[in-house]
């Protein structure tokens, strides 16, 4: 678990992109994504994960709510992107989808999200409207607020 005053959230990749566009990143990659683009924030650190589904854990202290570390998130796999030089309309959009846990654990696994913790799916696709239209993303979140799941939007701007 986490020490009080600390948030933890465990993310997940969805890479909904066509082959070749950009390359798919490993955990590893993935993980130095966020230890480098959330290095500038103090109070908050990245780890990978060894689990089957979450592959970095973002510890953040409550200087930050939940949707700023999502926003921070959503920025850093953006700026990694852009890096790669391909800013155009291959260009991914980018959402940060979270829910906070309030069942109890699917496992005993320590690395397994746990109840009042944030599972974010960290998704880059061609087209975040259609993405989030084919989960049924409205129907699954109408009704719950802020405290119990957000949404970070970074859309490709041409």
């Amino acid at each position: 678990m986490t020490e009080s005053g600390t948030g933890r959230m465990l993310l997940s990749h969805n890479f909904d992109l066509l082959e070749g566009v950009f390359p798919a990143f490993s955990r590893e990659d993935l993980t130095l994504v966020f230890a480098e683009g959330l290095s500038q924030y103090s109070g908050i650190k990245c780890r990978q994960l060894n689990h089957a589904h979450w592959m970095v854990e973002v510890l953040f202290s409550n200087h930050f709510s939940p949707p700023q570390v999502g926003e921070f998130c959503a920025q850093a796999l953006v700026n990694k992107r852009m890096s790669q030089g391909k800013v155009d309309d291959s260009f991914p959009d980018v959402l940060i989808l979270a829910g906070f846990k309030k069942t109890p654990p699917l496992s005993d696994d320590p690395e397994a999200l746990q109840p009042g913790q944030w599972g974010v799916d960290v998704v880059e696709t061609q087209s975040a409207e259609s993405f989030l239209m084919a989960m049924g993303w409205e129907d699954k979140t109408a009704g719950k607020s802020i405290e119990d799941v957000f949404k970070v939007e970074r859309r490709k701007r041409l």
